[in-house]
C-alpha cells in the first residue's frame, strides 16, 4: 500500500471476530493507512451495538423489565421502568465505555505501528459512544427517554472525561444517533429542517459539555437490528438537514472531525439512481471535517461502487472517504472481510 493513501476507510465499529486483538490483526493487515481512526472491534457483548448493554439492566437495581423483548424486530425491544421507590441516578449507572477502553487500548497502542503513516499520520483510536438520547429512549420509551436523558448524558460524560485525560486528543468519540436521523427521516419533509435542528441541539450538547480540546465524529444511522434497517430515505435530503443542523450547532473547541452518513439501508444496497443522492449538494461541512459514505455493500460490484463514489466525489466537491452505511457485527464473519477488502480496493488509487 502507499504510504500516503488520498481517500480513507472508515469503520464504524462492531464486527462478528472474537476480540479486540484479532479485529485489530485484521484491521491493520487489510487496511493499515488507509484507516485515520481504528475501533477495538466492538466484539463480544457490543457485537449488537446497546443490545448487550440494555440486557444487563436486568440486574440494575433501581431498574424492573416493562416489556421483555426478543430483539426480533423493532417492535419487540427490551424495556424498564424505574422501580417504585427507587432513583435512577447517573453515579449508579456504568455504560461501559471506559472499561472497554481501558481493556483495548493497551492493545490498540502495542499495534499502532502495524497501520503505518496514513493520510493524516498514525490513526487515532475510536470509542463507539451511543448517542444520550438513543439510550435512554431505547431503556424507557420515547416519552420516559425525553424525562430520564440527563441520567444518560451525565453517565456518558463520566466516561469521556476520563478517557480524555488519559489520552487527549488521541482519542476520537464517535456519537452513533439513529434515533435522530430516522427521526428526521420519518418526518415529512417540510419538517425535516425543524425536527433536525430541535435534534442536532441535543447531539451539540454531548460535545459542548465534554472537554475542551476533544475529537468527535458523528455516525448517523438508520438502524440495523438483525442487518435490517427501521428508517427508509426516498433520497438523502433528511442526511442533509440533520447534518447540517449539527454543524449549525457544533461547539467551538470541539474538533468535528468526521460526519458518517448511511447510504445503504442494512440489507438493502444503495441505491443507483443519480437523483437519490443530487441533495447532497446542499451539504455543508466544514473543510476539516471529513464525509464518510456508507455505501459499501455486499450487494453492489466494485464497479457500481466505484462509479457512485465518483459521483459523490462530484457532487461533494472533493473525495470523499468510504464505510459501510452502519457496522458490521450483524454480518457474517465472511460478508465482514469481502467488505472490508472492498473498502481497501476503493481506497487504493487507480
Amino acid at each position: 500500500m502507499p504510504p500516503n493513501p488520498p481517500r480513507a476507510a472508515h469503520l464504524v465499529g462492531s464486527t462478528p471476530f472474537t476480540d479486540a486483538p484479532e479485529a485489530l490483526d485484521i484491521f491493520a493487515a487489510r487496511l493499515g493507512p488507509y484507516l485515520r481512526t481504528v475501533s477495538d472491534g466492538e466484539t463480544g457483548s457490543r457485537q449488537n451495538w446497546i443490545q448487550g448493554l440494555m440486557e444487563s439492566f436486568r440486574d440494575h437495581p433501581d431498574l424492573e423489565v416493562k416489556h421483555a423483548g426478543k430483539w426480533t424486530d423493532y417492535n419487540d425491544v427490551l424495556t424498564f421502568r424505574i422501580r417504585r421507590g427507587h432513583r435512577f441516578a447517573a453515579d449508579n449507572l456504568d455504560l461501559g465505555y471506559l472499561r472497554h477502553f481501558e481493556i483495548s487500548w493497551p492493545e490498540f497502542e502495542q499495534r499502532r505501528s502495524d497501520f503505518g503513516n496514513g493520510t493524516n499520520g498514525p490513526p487515532r483510536f475510536q470509542v463507539g459512544i451511543p448517542g444520550d438520547f438513543n439510550l435512554s429512549s431505547f431503556t424507557f420509551g420515547p416519552v420516559g427517554g425525553l424525562r430520564m436523558r440527563h441520567v444518560f448524558r451525565d453517565a456518558t460524560l463520566r466516561d469521556i472525561r476520563a478517557i480524555y485525560a488519559r489520552v487527549g486528543d488521541g482519542v476520537v468519540f464517535q456519537v452513533e444517533v439513529p434515533y435522530e436521523q430516522v427521526g428526521v427521516t420519518m418526518a415529512p419533509s417540510f419538517l425535516h429542517r425543524p425536527a433536525a435542528a430541535f435534534l442536532a441541539g441535543g447531539i451539540a450538547r454531548l460535545a459542548r459539555e465534554a472537554p475542551e480540546g476533544s475529537r468527535w465524529g458523528i455516525h448517523l444511522c438508520l438502524g440495523d437490528m438483525n442487518h435490517r434497517a427501521l428508517g427508509r430515505l426516498r433520497d438523502t435530503r433528511p442526511i442533509v438537514a440533520l447534518s447540517n443542523a449539527i454543524v449549525a450547532r457544533w461547539p467551538a473547541g470541539r474538533h468535528l472531525d468526521f460526519m458518517h452518513v448511511p447510504l445503504a439501508e442494512a440489507v438493502e444496497p444503495p441505491p443507483i439512481e443519480p437523483e437519490f443522492y443530487e441533495p447532497l449538494r446542499g451539504l455543508r461541512l466544514p473543510p476539516e471535517t471529513r464525509f464518510i459514505a456508507g455505501f459499501i455493500h455486499e450487494g453492489r460490484t466494485l464497479e457500481e461502487q466505484r462509479g457512485l463514489m465518483a459521483r459523490l466525489d462530484e457532487l461533494l466537491g472533493r473525495p470523499v472517504d468510504v464505510a459501510c452505511s452502519c457496522g458490521l457485527g450483524r454480518r457474517s464473519r465472511e460478508d465482514a472481510l469481502a467488505t472490508i477488502d472492498m473498502a481497501a480496493e476503493l481506497c487504493r488509487p487507480s
